[in-house]
């Protein structure tokens, strides 16, 4: 009981928000027109949490979200249509709508080939994960992100985030996730691309890397640099032309 406690405790605490320099690089509109169900939004964060998982991840990422689409979860309370699934540390599977990052750095990951079953599948998974908690009583899962920079070697921090391996681990990683585009077998980053390099130090990272995939675990980076999702520059998308740039005199 006081360990459950303590652990909600210091879940509220990680996810308090913090101030933090964040540039978006796209237009909330354009972002709107851009995404599509299927799509995984990547956000920057900007809670206590955030640095520690960017930091050990070494990557701009700390979360993830999916992306439904129009009327696949319903209109909220609020009256604002509902179209994102995450997995929040303190609420567990949830749905959002997409102006709920609406300030927030993002960028768009597109899986490449999906098609309609596909993606019905995928929706379907998500819905019939909605209200999920996380057990978070293994307060040691949680109280390694105290420290947001751990005194760790670089090869070593990412095995950091498989540290227990329990329910905290899940609700902070992207296992939500890639469990769904696992369930219609859709690849993120398979062991085998570890065997393609001839650089030992960078072998030796991927080794690290793929060692702890049999915990279901991923980050969120592991989307942005998966080599079957399509990285969408929504500014780009919007048809850019460089000749009508309005700069500053």
């Amino acid at each position: 009981m006081l360990l459950n406690w303590l652990s909600r405790r210091l879940a509220a605490y990680l996810s308090k928000q913090i101030k933090c320099h964040s540039v978006r690089t796209s237009t909330w509109a354009a972002i709107q027109a851009s995404i599509k169900p299927g799509d995984v939004l990547l956000v920057e964060g900007n809670t206590r949490i955030s640095t520690a998982i960017k930091y050990l991840t070494q990557s701009t990422w700390y979360h993830a979200a999916l992306y439904l689409g129009p009327e696949s979860l319903g209109v909220a309370e609020d009256g604002e249509e509902h179209v994102l699934v995450e997995a929040d540390l303190e609420e567990g599977i949830r749905s959002l709508p997409l102006s709920f990052y609406r300030n927030f750095h993002t960028r768009i990951c597109r899986p490449v080939g999906l098609n309609e079953l596909d993606i019905r599948k995928l929706i379907n998974y998500s819905k019939s994960r909605l209200g999920h908690q996380y057990d978070l009583k293994n307060v040691w899962d949680l109280a390694r992100y105290l420290c947001p920079t751990p005194p760790v070697p670089t090869r070593y921090r990412r095995s950091m985030l498989a540290l227990g391996s329990s329910d905290p681990t899940r609700a902070i990683c992207s296992t939500f996730i890639a469990q769904g585009f696992q369930s219609i077998r859709y690849p993120i980053l398979p062991e085998r691309l570890a065997d393609s390099d001839d650089d030992a130090d960078s072998d030796a990272q991927r080794r690290e890397y793929f060692r702890i995939r049999h915990h279901s675990l991923f980050a969120p980076r592991d989307f942005d640099a998966s080599p079957y999702f399509d990285v969408i520059k929504p500014t780009l998308e919007q048809g850019f032309d460089y000749r009508q740039f309005q700069w500053a005199e």
